[in-house]
């Protein structure tokens, strides 16, 4: 069934029209929405990455091929807001081999430093193998002749080689959004060749830090046996891969604006009001991920409230934990960890009316997410280890006063270019509750002459500017035999 809010998009025996530029992602940049009358349409996904490939892919008449997020959910090609969408279907079986299992239990866990044991499954495998070639099939029909495809993250690693089996005409780019583990842990894969030699099919490799793109093209090297120099990567057949790291942003100029505008002000005061009027808000805004850190950040607020270091009254903790993957059985143990120590927490320090933590676990607007960036003095940003966390960045964006400390884990990707935040190891208890003190205390000169500089970095180094950098180094391989993008206009 094609929802009603969408047009079906079809060019001869329902085939989807051929595209110059391709985007491969786990997931449509849509999520589904059914109306009181029962009729079903589709809203646009948050998050960074439809905001930074949407105007390339309007200039250029692109195609989205993903999952819509259901089970077993058979879709036709369709146009929403000018964007043309190619579903891909998944079982309620490959759902919880290929995605619960293969990508967020072995893989996630894995790319992750282990923080968790990730489990490895044939039968996990095996889907994620089918489900690669599925996405890989679909975008061989999408592509145009020598078109541009885009694959994103660790959910399709093997798209790029089956992609370049099907189609040798492509230009094919990947980029991996979460950290890339070092030899020692990624050699733990059963299939740790399978997954090499499934990135190698495309022409660029993107990931988030330098140490991670040093980390793939030494695995190459070491378990693929290619040939390689700094980060270049000599195929037998004349091929040359090129790794790199591209650093994901955000919207900053969206978020500058939000931030400024009347409401988010007056629901800012408002949260505060509702807070009590604290002296000092700290807040975590997280996916509630193990990654993230979230138990030992609130272990060392509890810690500094019981040494007396801070109080309860003049300081509160707000943590935003959105809900994720909970049908995955370490999610559901870490919720359960969390709700304990946030209830002892408020139980043993708390006072009637000002509870330690203000915990919620749900998810908010963008327009909330603004005010309660405004609203916290200080951002507490520590995760285990993170790809990027565009959570800080966001914090900068929306501190146009240059007031507010971001207190920064040195494992998160942000710390590259964030460098003026207070950086903590999120590991050490100690320090983290020294840095937080820190921040609290800092002088109103300190804070803003750190802030002014991390603005300068968001507004300098924006999602867009992301991704004209990653399609514009795709665009240099082998130019000679594919087609250029046009370039997204300026507003």
């Amino acid at each position: 069934m094609t929802p009603r809010s969408s047009r079906k998009s079809s060019a001869g025996n329902d085939a989807p029209r051929r595209a110059d530029l391709v985007i491969v992602a786990n997931r449509l940049p849509v999520d589904r929405v059914e109306a009181e009358d029962g009729s079903v349409g589709w809203r646009r996904s948050p998050g960074g990455l439809v905001t930074a490939i949407e105007p390339v892919m309007r200039q250029n008449d692109g195609a989205w091929i993903g999952w819509s997020g259901a089970a077993d959910d058979e879709l036709e090609p369709f146009v929403d807001d000018g964007l043309s969408l190619v579903p891909v279907t998944l079982s309620a079986a490959e759902i919880e081999d290929f995605y619960e299992g293969f990508s967020n239990a072995t893989l996630w866990p894995l790319y992750h430093d282990v923080v968790a044991k990730p489990a490895f499954h044939r039968e996990w495998w095996d889907a994620y193998v089918r489900v690669n070639r599925r996405f890989a099939e679909r975008a061989a029909e999408v592509a145009a002749d020598h078109a541009t495809v885009w694959v994103h993250d660790y959910q399709m690693q093997l798209v790029p080689a089956m992609l370049r089996e099907l189609r040798p005409d492509l230009r094919i780019g990947f980029f991996l959004h979460i950290p890339f583990p070092p030899t020692e842990l990624f050699q733990q894969l059963p299939w740790r060749r399978q997954l090499l030699e499934g990135l190698l099919g495309a022409d660029v490799v993107g990931f988030q830090r330098p140490g991670a793109s040093a980390n793939f093209v030494r695995l190459v090297r070491q378990r693929v046996g290619h040939k390689t120099h700094r980060d270049r990567i000599y195929l037998p057949d004349g091929r040359v891969v090129q790794a790199g790291s591209f650093p994901i942003s955000i919207d900053t100029a969206q978020l500058d604006e939000l931030a400024r505008s009347e409401a988010v002000a007056t629901r800012a005061k408002e949260i505060r009001e509702q807070l009590g009027d604290p002296r000092t808000v700290l807040l975590g805004v997280d996916r509630l991920d193990y990654t993230k850190g979230i138990f030992d950040r609130l272990r060392a607020f509890g810690e500094l409230l019981e040494d007396g270091d801070l109080t309860v009254g003049e300081t509160v903790f707000v943590q935003v934990a959105t809900p994720s993957r909970e049908r995955v059985e370490q999610y559901r143990v870490l919720r359960d960890e969390i709700d304990r120590l946030v209830g002892r927490l408020n139980g043993d320090l708390g006072e009637i009316g000002s509870p330690a933590v203000h915990y919620m676990h749900t998810s908010y607007p963008k327009d909330e997410m603004a005010a309660l960036f405004r609203a916290a003095d200080v951002m507490v940003v520590t995760p285990l280890r993170d790809g990027m966390n565009l959570v800080a960045k966001e914090y900068v964006a929306c501190r146009y006063d240059g007031d507010g400390a971001l207190v920064l884990s040195e494992f998160a990707g942000a710390a590259d270019e964030l460098r003026q935040a207070y950086m903590v190891n999120p590991y050490d208890i100690n320090g983290m509750k020294q840095t937080i003190l820190a921040a609290i205390h800092a002088s109103p000169k300190d804070r803003a002459r750190r802030m002014k500089a991390m603005r300068r970095t968001v507004r300098e180094h924006d999602v867009a500017d992301w991704a004209r950098q990653f399609l514009s180094v795709l665009a240099d391989a082998q130019p000679e035999h594919h087609k250029h993008l046009r370039p997204a206009t300026e507003d």
